[in-house]
């Protein structure tokens, strides 16, 4: 990944927390002491930077990160601009997973699968505490995921979902718990 794409991902998830994204990457950095999940994130996307030798620190940087905090995200796997991770871990994603812009993960979840075919996670989803969402599910744009929940179905957009197993419980105000949603255009502006 080259270097303006791997800032415009920490950029996002920045976004997400604090609210502004036009910022230098030692402020994003500053911010890292304060935000655990941001800590993480800043460092995983950072070792995606194609340089050897920072690359090769922030794969460093990323996994004991990871191990203090209990985040289990492979660097391969497939996460969209403004991921937001809420109360730091135990939070443990398959490889296969793929997770769409503007997604916020609470503590206690799990995203897996046992023949590395994990879930499609769309964009503007909520993922409360303590949710496990097993194998190849589909959860659409918009969806909120209530706290302790278990996922085996796909999820219809925009629907909001709780139990074990996983009911709709509501239709109303899809997304509405994803606040500051990164918009892609955004990427645009950065760049000229």
């Amino acid at each position: 990944m080259r270097y303006k794409e791997c800032l415009d991902y920490i950029r996002s998830d920045y976004y997400r927390i604090t609210g502004r994204w036009d910022v230098g990457i030692f402020r994003m950095w500053l911010s890292t002491l304060f935000d655990g999940g941001f800590q993480f994130l800043f460092w995983l996307r950072l070792s995606n930077y194609n340089n050897i030798i920072l690359g090769n620190i922030a794969r460093l940087f990323y996994q004991i990160i990871g191990l203090i905090m209990h985040i289990s995200i492979p660097r391969q796997t497939q996460i969209g601009y403004g991921l937001r991770i809420v109360h730091n871990g135990p939070i443990v994603i398959n490889v296969s997973a793929i997770i769409g812009d503007n997604v916020d993960i609470y503590q206690n979840t799990t995203i897996g699968s046992m023949f590395l075919k994990a879930a499609q996670i769309g964009n503007n989803v909520y993922i409360g505490p303590s949710v496990c969402i097993v194998e190849d599910v589909k959860i659409g744009d918009g969806v909120t995921i209530g706290a302790g929940s278990v996922i085996v179905k796909d999820v219809e957009a925009g629907t909001t979902v709780a139990g074990n197993p996983a009911k709709v419980i509501s239709h109303k105000e899809p997304g509405r718990l994803v606040w500051r949603r990164w918009n892609r255009e955004w990427n645009k502006y950065n760049k000229k």
